[in-house]
Parts: C-alpha cells; structure tokens; sequence
C-alpha cells in the first residue's frame, strides 16, 4: 500500500521565505525554470501539445513519456506533454522557482502543495480556480465527487473555489481504514519463545519481557548485545508513541485527539500523557532503550532491523523493517496501570488536496481537463497508484482482464513494494473509493495483511468516536496554525524527549504548561475546534 509520509502543518513560512528568495534570484538572471505555456499548439493530427512540471522518484525514468501509463494516456486523449521533470530530492524548489518566475508551465503534476500555498497561489493569481473546468469536462471526477460527496466540501476552499485536483485512496473505513493507526508494535516472539515468555498484555508485563530480552542472552551468542527498545523519536510509524494509549487519551502525529463529544484535546497538555512519559523514562533507567533511539535516522534504524537486532520496534509494516518472515509479530494494544486498553486513531486519511493546479498561463484548459479527467476513470486511478500490466521491459504490478475491465495485481516476487510502485506509477491527481475493490482491482497483499492488523487487533480497542477532519482552513487561519504549529510543536519533542531520559516530567510540569500557552496553545485549540465544528456541523 502506498503510504504518503506527509503531515499538513508543516513550515509553510519557510515556503514564503523560499519564494521571495525564488523571486530575488529570478530576476537577477533571465533563465525561467518553468517551462512555457504551450497556447494551443495542436499538430496537423489535431493533437495538443501542453506543458507540465512534476517530479518522480529516481527509480523512475527521467523522461515521463518512457512510462507505458503514459504512452497509453497520450494514445487515448490525443495530448502530448513534454513533462519538465524533477527528482523528489530538488522537485519542490525547482517549482516554487518556476512559480516565482512568471515562466509558468501549463499545469503542475504531482504538485505536492499544501493548502497555504494553494491559496497564496490563488491570491497572486498564479494558479486558476477549476469549478466550471470540472463543471464542464470532467464527467469522471463529477462521478467520484457524486459516489463520495464528502470530498466535494474537502477539496473546495472557504471561499467557494477549487483551486486543485486531490489524490483520493480509500482502504477500509472508519476505525478500520488502512490509516486509523500509524505505528505498529512489532516484537521479537523468536525471542519470546526462546525464554519462555508470553505475549505481554500490560504494560508492566512489556517491562518485564524487555528486561529479560536485555539480561537472558536470547539471541544465544553469550554477549549482551540485544536493543530491547527501539524507535525513531519523532511523530510517525516509527515513534514510541503508540504505548502512550495504555494511560488514556494517547498520542498521534497531529497531536490532536478528538473526544466522544467533539472536543479537540491538545494531548501533550493531558496529565495521561504525563503518566506514559513517565513509564517511558522507567524503561529508560532500566537500560531498555536503543542509545541511538533519539536521534538516529531510518537508514540506521532500517539496518539493526534487518539484523533482527531489536526485542520490540516500531513500523507501518515489518516488511520495510526486519522482512516479511515470522520472528516477529504485532504486539497487541497494552492495558495500563488502571486495567484500560485503548489505541488513539489518527487523522490521516489517504487524502492530498493539492495534487495538480492549472496555472494562469494555461491557454488550453478544455484540453486540459479533459485529460486531468482521465486521472479519475477508475481502471486509470488504479494505474496511477500502483504501476501498470503487459509492460515486456520490466515486471508488472498488474494482470489486465479486458472482458471483466479489472486489474489483478500480481504477486511481488520479493520484490519490495514501494520499489516496484516508484518505478512504474505516475502518482497525481486520482481516486480510488472502497467500492472499486472486487470491482475494478484487487487488493495488495501487503495491503491485505495490514488491514487486518487494522480490524482485528486495533480497532476493537479504539474508544474514540470521532477524528479531526481534514479541514480547509483560510489563509489567516493557516498562517497563524503554522506560526504556532513551529515554535509548539518542537518544544513538546525537545521537552518530552529530555523527560524520557531526565525523569523530571512532575518537577517542571506546571511550567511546562505555562510555556505551552505562552506558545499560542488556546489560539491553536480555538482555530482546530472552529474547523472541527464547521466540517462536523
């Protein structure tokens, strides 16, 4: 399953600082960056010819017309793109240049924006509202959006307007959507086995089953060199945080849980979280937990794994981790000292809303959203995401059944997933609901393990009712949530961090929370409650 690693709220006041830099350098040097519009260039054939950005992975090729998807969709729709292409590693500032520039291509693909920028973009009329483009050309989109009406209200801004084309991918639903949890607990039961200890079910028991991983030699070569813990320490897959649900509310990425009766809670703020620092910093004086676990980076974090190096860690999948093998297994959610289970949702749905824009330059929008349209049939949207079928020069991801209209995916062949995906997807703009599995594909195997996991490990435990939607909020809202979000949400990573290792959590509580208000955390609650109640309303 492809899994975008992207929070909203990150610096978009960098993002402004980027562009005005973009904007001093441009016009210190005539070169543009961003390709020219094609205004209406059509061969004797009638084909169109139209510009775009977007970036790829360097797995891919460099030239997004050697993709068999694409050579397909030319063939179909008629359109030509010459693609400006870019590496994910540089893509983001070669587009805000091309932006600041006024050098603008036809359209950005993949464009990866945040809802800042799609209204900053707006504003200076760099990109162009596509109301009445959908209206008009896009009886694809116009079905999804009719399928699944919430999306309509999700992708348009508080002005009326729809600035960009969203990345739809639905799997599971409510508590049991592929993303109602991020980090999964995965623990070593080779080493369980081997000492003869059960599958811990509270979070004392954990400490008692980490301790012995750290004292009883259970990878038997006669050293002490067992990671009972480890974890990347920061919000995501990798992040210890998912133990914090065993004292209460819990922990997500968002750092914002909603209550059963629609309140938005700031959970560092929440005396439970205090609590499951504090068991975290007793693991810490026990000697439990990976030395590198606070600042090590996935590389590191990826190699101890593959040398099964760790009693319990921390990953969307074990696969990416310590391989698809059985020494280790999910760990069950943890009752804590008061006996409770519980798993904190998450946010995240497989939702982008700033995937392609149009640009003002654009002279050719019929054209262009009639092919933007073709992201949105059903067969194509699942190309999109994954790969292709009947490709002689690599291995497919897919089997097409022309009489059925569906795509079967294929077996892997230890091939790892997001490798394969990179190499042959196109990303962008598509949609793909819940509905079209058994109807227009399959599931992933890697998918199928997962939603599992989901349904019946994690979401019989999930108290929480409701979660924060994806709110678009405005431009004054979003300036003052990122301003906000920065300075808050790295003093609650340095402080929390310093706690697991200094154990002084009750002494500087108090002031703690006065710094957290001193930060703007009752302007953050207000703006998150405000979009909580407009999009629940």
């Amino acid at each position: 399953m492809t899994k975008i690693k992207q929070h909203p709220g990150f610096a978009l006041k960098a993002l402004s600082a980027s562009v005005i830099a973009s904007m001093l350098l441009l016009s210190a040097c005539s070169s543009g960056g961003g390709g020219g519009s094609a205004s209406k260039e059509q061969d004797p054939n009638g084909k169109v010819t139209l510009n775009f950005m977007t970036q790829s992975s360097a797995l891919a090729p460099s030239d997004p017309n050697d993709k068999l998807i694409n050579q397909r969709l030319e063939e179909k729709t008629n359109v030509h793109i010459n693609w400006k292409n870019f590496t994910k590693d540089v893509f983001v500032e070669k587009r805000n240049l091309a932006m600041a520039s006024g050098d603008l291509p036809d359209a950005i693909f993949d464009a990866g924006y945040g809802d800042y920028e799609l209204l900053k973009l707006a504003k200076d009329g760099a990109i162009i509202p596509v109301n009445d483009l959908i209206e008009q050309y896009m009886p694809n989109f116009k079905k999804v959006l009719e399928a699944a009406p919430e999306y309509k209200a999700m992708i348009t801004a508080p002005d009326g307007n729809i600035y960009a084309f969203p990345w739809i991918e639905e799997l599971g639903s409510g508590k049991e959507r592929i993303q109602a949890v991020d980090a999964v607990p995965w623990i070593n039961v080779e080493w369980l086995k081997k000492l003869g200890l059960e599958m811990p079910k509270t979070t004392e028991e954990l400490k008692k089953v980490l301790i012995a991983f750290k004292t009883q030699d259970p990878n038997g070569n006669g050293q002490a060199d067992e990671i009972p813990l480890s974890f990347i320490n920061k919000p995501g897959a990798e992040d210890i945080a998912f133990l914090f649900a065993s004292f209460g509310l819990g922990e997500n990425p968002d750092h914002a849980v909603v209550t059963n009766d629609g309140k938005v809670v700031f959970t560092p703020a929440e005396e439970d979280y205090k609590n499951a620092v504090k068991f975290i910093n007793e693991l810490y004086k026990e000697g439990l937990i990976d030395v590198e676990a606070y600042t090590q980076n996935w590389s590191t974090y990826l190699a101890k794994g593959k040398d099964h190096k760790y009693g319990l860690y921390f990953s969307w999948d074990k696969a990416n981790i310590s391989g698809a093998d059985d020494s280790y297994d999910v760990m069950s959610p943890l009752a804590g000292p008061d006996g409770e289970i519980n798993v904190t949702r998450t946010n995240a749905l497989g939702f982008h809303r700033g995937r392609m824009v149009i640009t003002s330059a654009n002279k050719n929008l019929e054209a262009t959203a009639k092919w933007v349209d073709q992201m949105y049939d059903p067969i194509q949207s699942v190309q999109n995401n994954w790969g292709t079928y009947g490709d002689d020069k690599q291995q497919n991801i897919f089997e097409y059944d022309a009489e059925k209209n569906t795509l079967k995916h294929l077996p892997l062949n230890g091939m790892a997933p997001v490798e394969l995906r990179e190499k042959t997807s196109v990303g962008g703009p598509l949609a793909i609901l819940d509905s079209y599995y058994g109807k227009y594909t399959t599931l992933p195997d890697d998918a199928k393990e997962r939603m599992r996991i989901v349904k019946e490990i994690m979401a019989p435990h999930m108290k929480a009712e409701n979660v924060m939607p994806s709110v678009f909020n405005s431009i004054e809202e979003l300036d003052r949530l990122t301003t906000i979000e920065t300075d808050l949400f790295a003093y609650v990573l340095r402080m929390r961090t310093e706690w697991y290792q200094n154990g002084k959590i009750d002494q500087q509580w108090d002031a703690y929370l006065k710094e957290l208000d001193r930060l703007g955390l009752q302007e953050w609650i207000e703006i998150k409650q405000s979009g909580y109640d407009r999009a629940t309303k």
